[in-house]
């Protein structure tokens, strides 16, 4: 039921645009119900009048035909497209909404909770859950009040022609609303089962779609098939489950809703053949029983549907009540007239505690428009390290200070609107060159984008793609070389101007001549801003004011190239393995 009230939260913007939905609705369900009515008349005040001549019958059948064309010709058909309308406008509106909160969220999650979830499951519950809640909208606030007003007018209208015969036609509402609670009542779970399972079977898709590469090189379509076998027969299985159930419990309500006519035309029959009652009641109670026991179809249908959607409704909550790791202060302010100096004080930090630190005992202390270089030996926690600067991720212990102040109190925001980065694996987006240059700076001009591209050496080979700066690049940049993504990475960096650069492996896609060209645009765009190096090529850092060497969390050895030489300590080594390696590949 929580689910329930806070998905009401959204709907409430929307109330009396649902109110006027169910109205208008109210109004277009009425009409047929003058049906029966229109049966009764015809048979008992026109057919079955022998009171009147032939002609006056007539005249009576085209009178009241004529009425009723001009009701369900005219007056019809501008009432049910308006139902419908404004029933689709509502509930798509309210998922608008939704996705909307839900994309934001997103978005301040930390880089800890995208490590450990699947991206086609997330993408599951903003698009196929959030989907599925529309048909609460829909049926749980419109048509199942629709039907119940239905069934509701259709009651008074019966009881109106026979008391006794009413009563009959309604005997078995009990035995149909128990039905209800003991069928429903394992379908939510039974849904959210299901959903769950649909969510895996896309989650596998997603990854294996962005790997096809690996599947084909490897040559392991049949391994593959088996996996993915296994994850579409779990589904399948839900599914079946979910389908059993759903089976059984139409099956009882149907069977319930079927014996309810059959009692009405035995016992109406009876009455008749005493003369307790006309013929034109009989066939019209017939027609009532219709408009009675349709809308309660619906009502079994409805319950299956909403179910389905409650069930998502607690996939949607779920994943917006993921706690945000990275949350700005209650007094955070915004970061302005930023230098430069960054300071690690006693900075330790571990993903989880139970694992161990990553970093330990960190202390540094940089000046604004040094180049500090980063280096060490694969999982030594480079990476990790540069990624407390924006807060990407939280300080376990100690804190990390901007021109004297803890990273902390600042907007997360305005701090990373100060820093610019480049991974070691950038993602582009499918949309064309300059967009994607453009996300360094949105509202920058066209002559902006291509001076950020010519100082990034990727001005020449853009012009030599099919559109230019126009060519789309295709999902995660994948009709560019990766010195190319590269490239146009780091061009978005040259665009946003920070005055803080963290480069992590920003040049190891780059063939040598490529990294000898960028090299000397990134030593330019560095000069007076403070910029973080994390390199693997000890060759591309000897330039660095200081060089950091970390070793497993720790910082080993600090000082420039000459002075970590001279030492002849970890960094010494480094440099003379990496040196030989070279001179081999040389060699050859």
């Amino acid at each position: 039921m929580n689910s329930i009230r806070r998905y009401l939260e959204f709907v409430k913007p929307y109330r009396w645009q649902i109110f006027a939905t169910i109205i208008i609705g109210i109004i277009k369900f009425s009409i047929p119900l003058l049906l029966p009515m229109l049966i009764k008349y015809v048979v008992d005040d026109v057919l079955g009048n022998h009171g009147l001549t032939n002609s006056e019958k007539v005249n009576k059948l085209f009178l009241i035909m004529g009425l009723m064309i001009i009701i369900f010709v005219i007056l019809r058909p501008p009432i049910e497209y308006y139902r419908q309308y404004y029933a689709q406008w509502t509930s798509n509106k309210i998922l608008y909404d939704l996705r909307g909160i839900l994309y934001k969220h997103i978005q301040k999650l930390s880089f800890k909770y995208y490590a450990n979830s699947r991206a086609g499951e997330i993408i599951s519950r903003i698009i196929n859950d959030v989907e599925q809640t529309k048909t609460f909208v829909v049926t749980g606030l419109m048509n199942i009040w629709l039907d119940m007003a239905t069934i509701v007018i259709a009651i008074i209208v019966m009881f109106s022609m026979n008391v006794r015969l009413t009563i009959v036609s309604i005997l078995l509402f009990p035995l149909y609303a128990f039905s209800i609670k003991y069928f429903f009542g394992n379908l939510r779970k039974l849904t959210r089962n299901r959903s769950q399972a649909l969510a895996g079977v896309q989650s596998y898709l997603h990854e294996r779609v962005q790997g096809m590469a690996i599947i084909k090189s490897f040559a392991i379509e049949e391994h593959e098939q088996a996996l993915f076998d296994k994850q579409n027969k779990n589904f399948l299985e839900k599914a079946i489950q979910h389908t059993s159930w759903n089976a059984k419990s139409f099956s009882a309500v149907n069977t319930i809703t079927d014996i309810a006519p059959l009692l009405v035309i035995g016992y109406s029959a009876y009455l008749v053949i005493h003369g307790q009652l006309t013929l034109g009641t009989m066939v019209a109670f017939y027609a009532y029983i219709d408009k009675l026991y349709n809308p309660l179809r619906r009502l079994v249908n409805s319950s299956t549907t909403i179910t389905q959607s409650f069930a998502s409704m607690d996939r949607v909550f779920e994943l917006l009540d993921e706690k945000y790791d990275v949350v700005d202060a209650p007094n955070a302010t915004e970061c302005r007239d930023v230098k430069g100096n960054i300071s690690f004080k006693n900075v330790s930090f571990a993903y989880k505690e139970e694992d161990g630190m990553v970093l330990e005992e960190i202390n540094l202390d940089v000046k604004h428009g040094e180049t500090i270089a980063l280096v060490g030996m694969s999982g030594g926690g480079k990476s990790t390290f540069v990624s407390l600067i924006p807060r990407f991720y939280d300080v376990t212990k100690g804190k990390i200070t901007l021109d004297g102040t803890d990273i902390r109190q600042f907007k997360i925001q305005s701090l990373r609107d100060k820093i610019g980065v480049v991974f070691q694996d950038n993602i582009l987006f499918s949309e064309s060159v300059k967009e994607n240059i453009l996300l360094g700076k949105p509202d920058a001009s066209d002559e902006e984008v291509y001076r950020a591209a010519k100082a990034a050496s990727a001005d020449d080979f853009i012009h030599e793609l099919a559109e230019g700066y126009d060519t789309k690049v295709g999902e995660r940049g994948v009709k560019l070389s990766g010195g190319q993504k590269q490239r146009i990475a780091i061009a978005r960096v040259f665009l946003k101007n920070p005055p803080i650069l963290i480069l992590d492996e920003a040049t190891s896609a780059l063939d040598l001549e490529s990294e000898h060209l960028i090299q000397e645009s990134l030593n330019e765009l560095a000069k007076d801003r403070t910029t973080f190096i994390v390199a693997h090529r000890l060759s591309t850092i000897t330039h660095a004011d200081r060089i950091v060497l970390i070793d497993h969390g720790q910082i080993a050895e600090v000082g420039t190239h000459d002075e970590l030489m001279a030492k002849q300590g970890g960094y010494y080594k480094l440099f003379q393995v990496q040196q030989l390696e070279t001179t081999k590949a040389e060699a050859k």
